[in-house]
Parts: C-alpha cells; sequence; structure tokens
C-alpha cells in the first residue's frame, strides 16, 4: 500500500511565475505539472473549493463565498453577471500556481493547473470540453447525498477518456450519510474501488480532524482542524499522534481507526497502478466551506495525479512532451473583459514550450498564427504569460480562427482528433426583434457558436435568418440571449421546438425522414446531418419500422 500523502508540516504555496528561464530540462518542466479539473453535481460545492484552493494558493486573501446562495458573494472563478446574480458557474478559467508539499524535493516545486468548469447541469458540454484538456479529475460529492445524475454522467466521460479520478466527499461538517455507505455506493453504482488516503474523525456534521492512513490501515497521525469565522481564512491545523488523538477524541478516535482497519482487510488501500488504470479512486473526506482538508487534497493531487504525457495525434501517433511545440484549443470566449472585445481562446499545451510571441500554424488551416498576446486568465484577472510547458493552459487574445479542438503548431505538422459534440436536448428557434440589427445578429450568431455556446442547425424551410439552437440545458439559450444584448446590443426572441432528442444521420436517410411526422432534418454548421424527434417514442418507432435508415447516438446521449 502507499500511504497518503505527508501532511505533518505546514506547505508552500506561491503564485506560478509568468516569466522565466529556458527549462533545465523540458521533461523535467513536464514532470512537476499537476493539471486537473473538479466534475460535481450542481450544489455540491465545486465552487467552494475553487476558493479553498485558491486561498491556499495564496491567490486571494480571503475565500469569496459565504453561507446560503442568497448571501453568497461571487467567487473569484465566476466573471459573468449571471454567474454573480445565480451563484452559479456558466464558463472556464484556469487557475495556475506553484505548490511545495513535504514530500517534493526541495529543487522541485509542482505546478498546479486547475481548470475551472462549469457547475450547472446545462453546461455539461463546456465541462465536456474541459476534460480533454486534463490528465486527471477530483470528483467532489456531497455527504448526504452521496452520487447524483451529473456526477454520474461526467464519470463516465473521464472512464472513456481513460482520466484517473480522485474523490472528494465535501460537506462533511454538514449532517450525512455514513462514510462507509458512501464507500459501498461509489463501488456499488460506478465499480470504481474507493481506496480512502483519509478517514474522518467525527460523524457528518461533527467534522473534528482526518486520520492519516498507514499501512494495513493502522493510523501514522491525527490531523485536527480549527475553524475560522465564516471559513474565510485558511483553518489551522494541529498534527498530533496516535496517543495523543485518542486522549483528544476518545471513543471517536477509536471508531476512525476501527474503521480504517476494516477497509484494509477488505483491500481497499492505495494502489499507484491501479489508481491510474481507472480502477481505484483515492479518497479525502473534507469541507470546503471551512477549509478542512483542502491541503490534504493538494498533497494528493501532487503525489498521486499523472504528470502530462504523450497525447496521440489522428492518426494514432503519440505526441510526446519533448517533441516541438503543439497545443489543443478546449475553448473559446469573448466578453470576458468588456473594455475590450476580445476573444479569448484557452489551448492546453500538449508539447514542446510555448514562448509567447512565437509564430505558430493552425492546423485546421495551414496558416500562421502569432501568439504575441498571451494571458493565464482566472477571472478576470489576467497575467501576461512568457513560456509555458505541457500541461499549462494559455488564453491567446484575438483569436478570431480558432475554435475548441484546433490544432496548433510549429516543425512538422500535427492535428489532434477534434472535440466531439454533447447530444442537444433542447431546441429553440432564435430571431432577432429588429430587422435593422440582421448584421449584428447574424455576428452574434457566428460567435457564440463558434465558442461553443449552442449548436447552431439550419434547413432550407426555416432560413438562414431564423436559425434553430440546439442545447443541452436550457440555461445555455438565457446565456445567449444575455450575451447578445450584453455584447452586440441585439434583442432576440426564443421561440422553443416541439423536439426532445437528436441522431446523426446521412443525406440518403434524410429523405425519409423528412416525411416523417414528428420528425426534422438540419444541418450543423459543421456539416453533420442531425435528425430531431419529437420524444423517444417517435424514434424507436421509426426504428423499429425502418431499420434500414441510419441514426446514430451523438456523445453523452445518455438513455435517449
Amino acid at each position: 500500500m502507499t500511504s497518503a500523502p505527508d501532511s505533518a508540516a505546514l506547505t508552500t504555496v506561491e503564485k506560478a511565475p509568468t516569466t522565466g528561464t529556458a527549462p533545465k530540462s523540458l521533461a523535467a518542466e513536464a514532470a512537476r505539472r499537476r493539471t486537473f479539473a473538479v466534475i460535481s453535481h450542481p450544489d455540491a460545492g465545486k465552487s467552494t473549493l475553487t476558493e479553498a484552493l485558491a486561498l491556499h494558493a495564496k491567490m486571494i486573501s480571503e475565500a469569496g463565498a459565504v453561507h446560503g446562495k442568497a448571501g453568497r458573494k461571487s467567487t473569484v472563478s465566476d466573471w459573468m453577471e449571471m454567474e454573480k446574480a445565480r451563484g452559479i458557474s456558466v464558463s472556464s478559467t484556469a487557475l495556475q500556481f506553484n505548490y511545495h508539499s513535504d514530500e517534493t524535493p526541495e529543487d522541485q516545486i509542482n505546478v498546479v493547473n486547475l481548470v475551472d468548469t462549469p457547475g450547472h447541469s446545462d453546461f455539461s458540454e463546456d465541462t465536456y470540453r474541459v476534460l480533454t484538456a486534463v490528465d486527471a479529475a477530483v470528483m467532489l460529492i456531497d455527504a448526504a447525498k452521496g452520487l447524483e445524475p451529473q456526477t454520474l454522467k461526467l464519470f463516465q466521460v473521464c472512464r472513456h477518456r481513460g482520466i484517473p479520478v480522485i474523490t472528494v466527499i465535501n460537506k462533511w461538517d454538514r449532517p450525512g450519510r455514513t462514510p462507509l455507505e458512501l464507500l459501498d455506493e461509489i463501488d456499488e453504482r460506478i465499480g470504481l474501488t474507493p481506496t480512502p488516503l483519509y478517514w474522518p474523525v467525527g460523524i457528518a456534521g461533527d467534522f473534528r480532524g482526518l486520520l492519516r492512513r498507514g499501512e494495513d490501515g493502522i493510523p501514522s497521525e491525527y490531523v485536527r482542524f480549527t475553524r475560522t469565522a465564516g471559513g474565510a481564512k485558511i483553518a489551522p491545523e494541529e498534527v498530533m499522534d496516535a496517543d495523543a488523538a485518542l486522549e483528544r477524541e476518545g471513543d471517536e478516535w477509536v471508531t476512525a481507526a476501527e474503521e480504517s482497519e476494516l477497509l484494509s482487510a477488505s483491500g481497499q488501500d492505495h494502489d499507484q497502478e491501479m489508481f491510474l488504470a481507472g480502477q481505484t479512486s483515492p479518497v479525502i473526506f473534507a469541507s470546503a466551506m471551512l477549509n478542512f482538508g483542502v491541503r490534504q487534497i493538494l498533497d494528493t493531487l501532487v503525489a498521486l495525479a499523472p504528470a502530462p504525457g504523450a497525447r496521440k495525434d489522428l492518426a494514432e501517433k503519440p505526441r510526446e512532451v519533448t517533441d516541438p511545440f503543439s497545443a489543443v484549443v478546449f475553448k473559446v470566449q469573448a466578453g470576458m473583459d468588456t473594455a475590450h472585445r476580445d476573444r479569448l481562446a484557452f489551448m492546453r499545451v500538449v508539447s514542446g514550450v510555448f514562448e509567447r510571441g512565437m509564430v505558430v500554424t493552425h492546423a485546421q488551416t495551414g496558416k500562421p498564427f502569432a501568439t504575441k498576446y498571451a494571458l493565464t486568465v482566472f477571472g478576470r484577472d489576467r497575467n501576461t504569460v512568457e513560456n509555458a510547458y505541457p500541461g499549462d493552459i494559455v488564453g491567446l487574445v484575438n483569436a478570431n480562427a480558432l475554435a475548441p479542438g484546433h490544432t496548433l503548431f510549429t516543425d512538422k505538422k500535427v492535428e489532434f482528433p477534434p472535440i466531439p459534440s454533447f447530444a442537444p436536448e433542447h431546441f429553440s428557434v432564435l430571431r432577432a426583434e429588429s430587422a435593422s440589427k440582421y448584421k449584428q445578429f447574424r455576428r452574434a450568431v457566428d460567435q457564440l457558436e463558434s465558442e461553443g455556446v449552442v449548436q447552431i442547425l439550419r434547413n432550407d424551410i426555416r432560413g438562414d435568418a431564423s436559425p434553430v439552437m440546439a442545447a443541452v440545458g436550457p440555461m445555455q439559450f438565457e446565456v445567449v440571449a444575455a450575451r447578445m444584448k450584453a455584447e452586440f446590443n441585439v434583442e432576440a426572441r426564443m421561440e422553443p421546438l416541439g423536439y426532445a432528442l437528436a441522431r446523426r444521420t446521412d443525406a440518403e436517410s434524410a429523405v425519409e425522414l423528412g416525411r416523417q411526422r414528428g420528425v426534422e432534418v438540419f444541418t450543423r454548421t459543421d456539416g453533420v446531418l442531425l435528425a430531431l424527434f419529437s420524444d423517444k417514442w417517435r424514434l424507436q418507432y421509426i426504428q423499429k419500422e425502418m431499420p434500414e435508415l441510419t441514426l446514430e447516438p451523438l456523445v453523452a446521449a445518455g438513455d435517449q
């Protein structure tokens, strides 16, 4: 068994440098990086955890979340007005910081890249794109609710992509289920063996601290936390041995120690190879709101999460981190800075060294692309990037030609596979309220579609003036309307369509499908033909009566 990362002393955290000299070794620079995202169901505490990690990274001096949605401040990772008003995350941003734990050699400070993702289920497609850019994921689970639908859906994406998962059971400061019950649910519902590194002392709602599990589940130490006012500051920690813990906590410590040894008897000890293979998941209990267990999460990421590795290109050939520069765009966002109508493309560096100002080639067009303006972005905060290495996330300004899934490279051409689109479940006709603003309307539609905010569908019957928006969730339509008004000064009208699911088809099948009641065929901007159905029963009927027609599920179609 591999024991939990050492947590006996305070760690040193500092902001990652945005300038620097050439690395001693490109492989070494890649090896010290950890790039991850947090996946969760809405309200599991993802934004609060992001704040807590930023606090421990000393990127902020005080956490932005306070108790209660109605009274909470907006978190630093949220920048859109809708995010602040509703207390949700709609867009994606990236936080980079240096982190040095006790087990890290003095000459190797890790660089942590946290790619923030939308927390609301309506924006699953954006989260999926983010998961193409990370090497590991933190699966955040509510201690009272356990595994929830959105968490399950995103976990399946991680499993499909081979992304190892670290599990954090959050909100242990509130009443909830027993820890053993939660572990059983993870094992039974998703077939992932949980292997706790730390075990809670105190039941859910009475979170006292964490028992660090050693060999055979025998406690190696006890980390006791002290609350701070509103959880705004880093929670002080007191580290003690088992004897001192027994004297301090009594029966609560005895129970935790017995349960820890029981886990070992059941074979639930960490094995690094099985973790990287996606068969097991290290588990940590925490309270992001109180900043309990947050440092342990960071220690675990640094110690166990994989460093950036080779990525296969379209020809299935591995692109090694030491190969010449290449990167993949996974997110495009405009309107992040109201003072500048810029368009920012987030790219994940796959190989080589990125240097600000270098001229790279856009694989999809073959044209050169200048990188004069390169930034790290977290919320509205921007910092210039001079150099970046495999695993790093860089925002390129004024990237009008770039879209999610595009490849940038130097030297010999390389192109990475495109990012699939989620299966849409909601459809709405989009029209401009005023015909005089049709040009602005068209620019807005093109802009938001290229960012991946919605998918745009067209056919000859409806015409180009009334495109159909397709989205995973209806709130994506609200984002379209809000951004059209704020960024393009266009009032838009949306009319829901009575379709519930989509299937990919071909030109031959489209002719017959177009004759069917409750079915309409559209062309997506990328040329894919989509058949929309009024409900799953209509789809099932047509599949049964006309099995020769091409009707293929899209990514994450679920049980449609």
